[in-house]
């Protein structure tokens, strides 16, 4: 099943947020008011919207869903917004210091040619960083994985392995320069998000497993909040300088 990005826009708007510990890993990787950063598959914007907030630089976003960029204009007018598939991006090259993605490398579907092309557009010396999910993250995913389980063999179809971006990366050119598992908890307190399938992957299991876990969500949110535990796997990837 083909999700509608557009769709979703306005969804991902309202109820996706940016992950403070993510933009903390970003921000520290040496992002200075001199940078020039892009997003790829940027979504309604939050990231880089973030990033350009807190350190002032040049940013851009790109998605391929116009319905996204749409989004992400009225969140920041001050970055830039291109509608544009990750696998053939209109930048010039090496111009980037900072190229990164956030949960959308599953999303590509010409893996290869998303690293052939971070490696084109980023300057010697520039870093890119991957934000994804490994088997183990997927499987572990509270709430999500607890309360609708059917997610997780669609999500595991859909994910490409740690280790095959790492071939991929290395196959584009790139040195790895670290792998890392981001976590942050944090309590849930309203299951709107839920409700309105701000998530992909509630759209592709059946309506039934959908109702059961939105029943037994707010069931227990009737009790107080529910723990919730936000994991990433982020590959980090450096464009090596010329000798």
């Amino acid at each position: 099943m083909k999700i509608d990005y557009n769709s979703l826009a306005e969804e991902y708007a309202s109820y996706r947020h940016s992950d403070p510990i993510l933009i903390e890993k970003l921000v520290g990787s040496g992002v200075s008011s001199a940078s020039k950063v892009v997003e790829i598959g940027c979504g309604s914007g939050n990231y880089i919207s973030e990033i350009q907030k807190r350190v002032g630089c040049m940013c851009f976003g790109v998605d391929r869903a116009a319905g996204m960029i749409a989004q992400a204009k009225q969140r920041n007018p001050a970055v830039t917004y291109r509608v544009e598939p990750a696998e053939h991006l209109d930048c010039p090259e090496s111009f980037f210091d900072l190229v990164f993605s956030v949960d959308v490398i599953h999303h590509v579907e010409d893996r290869p040619a998303y690293f052939r092309e971070a490696f084109r557009i980023l300057a010697p010396g520039g870093r890119l960083a991957t934000f994804t999910e490994s088997e183990d993250t997927i499987r572990r995913r509270m709430p999500l994985t607890f309360y609708f389980p059917e997610t997780v063999e669609q999500e595991l179809m859909r994910y490409p392995t740690v280790e095959e971006l790492r071939r991929f990366s290395k196959e584009a050119g790139f040195e790895v320069v670290g792998q890392e598992v981001v976590e942050r908890v944090y309590q849930l307190t309203d299951v709107e998000s839920y409700r309105r399938k701000a998530f992909s992957c509630l759209r592709l299991i059946s309506e039934a497993a959908f109702i059961s876990g939105i029943e037994r969500m707010q069931r227990d949110l009737a009790k107080g909040a529910i723990r919730g535990i936000s994991r990433n796997v982020v590959l980090w990837n450096r464009k090596r300088k010329a000798n």
